[in-house]
């Protein structure tokens, strides 16, 4: 019987060491031949999905998840998690694998930290982003079932996909969120209106797990789309969507009219007492002092430094980082696509100014002569 404890222990440990030197090949080749518990411990108490998940390693981690590994389960003396290793990794993505499996996103460590504040105490701001607009797509799903007497879901299945991605986008712009109910949702805007207000709702009630940045955001988005549809003329055929965009692109009280949307938006969130509220009210109640609106909840939803720095290029419509595309004519102005483009074009236009080149120079020179 000693013999056999001592065997099992052998390959237990070469589990943690292949987990440890990233060797995902002879770590398969080691379960493929022995019967391998994925939820085994080393001596501080973490499991070969803990140790990967430190190691920022999503195929092992996913290829443990495959094989049975509890994503709750662990030991460690200061209650980490897998997604609070993963978090202080950085990797954005195994995050999302180990939330989709169903990870704790409010799970705190022996310091009262969550994954997500962990990942801001180093940096990590794309994992804070992740793991704070992360939902797990059956809350989508309940909405497309009828509930109790009713006869029709609140939700068409049909819509419950597009719904979901549209909940998890990270780039919470106005326009940007306008923008990404295109095509399917836009045709179905009060009920999905309606929905995302009863899951705003729902997160409150959770009691222990009361998760109060994913309620104000679904209350945010439902929030965009009432302004949308103020933007649809029955009589007419303009897009709502461009018409809302136009409204904040507009220069000058295009930022007046961002600024008082943002804060009625905050200002009519139903749960007061939450911390998230006051943390925003504190902050847009400092006067002249006051960050712009847009910034206070990009923090609160998205964690302090959400997004990149000022130097890093991002589209001028809808704010979406790593805007790729310029202006063709003044080079000044960066955009996601065409379409972002398409919809500053009409305030643009009046300060675009063709670069000049050399030849220019040249010509206005014997002009001036």
């Amino acid at each position: 019987m000693a013999l056999v404890i001592e065997a099992v222990s052998d390959v237990e440990k070469k589990v943690f060491e292949y987990v440890s030197s990233n060797d995902i090949n002879g770590l398969k080749t080691l379960f493929a031949q022995n019967k391998i518990r994925p939820d085994i411990f080393d001596e501080h108490g973490m499991t070969p999905l803990q140790h990967a998940a430190y190691k920022g390693n999503k195929e092992i981690a996913q290829m443990l998840l495959d094989h049975g590994a509890d994503v709750g389960s662990g030991r460690h003396e200061h209650g980490y998690t897998a997604l609070h290793f993963a978090a202080l990794s950085g990797n954005g993505e195994l995050c999302q694998i180990l939330l989709a499996a169903g990870a704790k996103s409010h799970a705190t460590n022996s310091l009262g930290r969550t994954p997500s504040q962990m990942a801001a105490f180093v940096g990590n701001h794309h994992c804070v982003a992740v793991i704070n607009n992360f939902i797990p797509k059956s809350d989508v799903d309940y909405y497309t079932v009828p509930q109790g007497l009713e006869k029709e879901p609140k939700l068409p299945p049909v819509l419950a996909a597009p719904l979901h991605k549209f909940i998890m986008q990270v780039n919470v712009h106005p326009i940007r969120v306008a923008l990404n109910l295109q095509p399917t949702l836009i045709t179905q805007m009060p009920t999905v209106k309606k929905v995302l207000e009863l899951m705003s709702a729902k997160e409150m009630r959770r009691n222990m797990e009361t998760n109060e940045v994913m309620s104000f955001k679904l209350h945010y988005l439902a929030f965009v789309i009432g302004e949308v549809q103020r933007c649809r003329h029955p009589e007419k055929s303009t897009d709502p969507v461009e018409l809302f965009a136009k409204k904040i692109l507009r220069t000058g009280r295009g930022e007046e009219y961002l600024e008082r949307f943002i804060r009625d938006c905050v200002r009519e969130f139903p749960y007061r007492e939450c911390a998230i509220f006051r943390q925003m009210v504190t902050s847009l109640a400092r006067g002249s002092e006051s960050p712009p609106a847009l910034s206070v909840i990009r923090t609160a939803i998205n964690g302090q430094r959400a997004f990149a720095d000022n130097d890093t290029p991002s589209c001028s419509t809808c704010g979406e980082e790593k805007a790729s595309k310029k202006c063709s004519k003044c080079k000044k102005v960066q955009y996601c696509d065409r379409e972002c483009q398409r919809l500053q074009w009409f305030a643009h236009k009046k300060e675009c100014e063709r670069p000049i080149t050399t030849q220019m120079k040249l010509l206005i020179s014997v002009a001036v002569v």
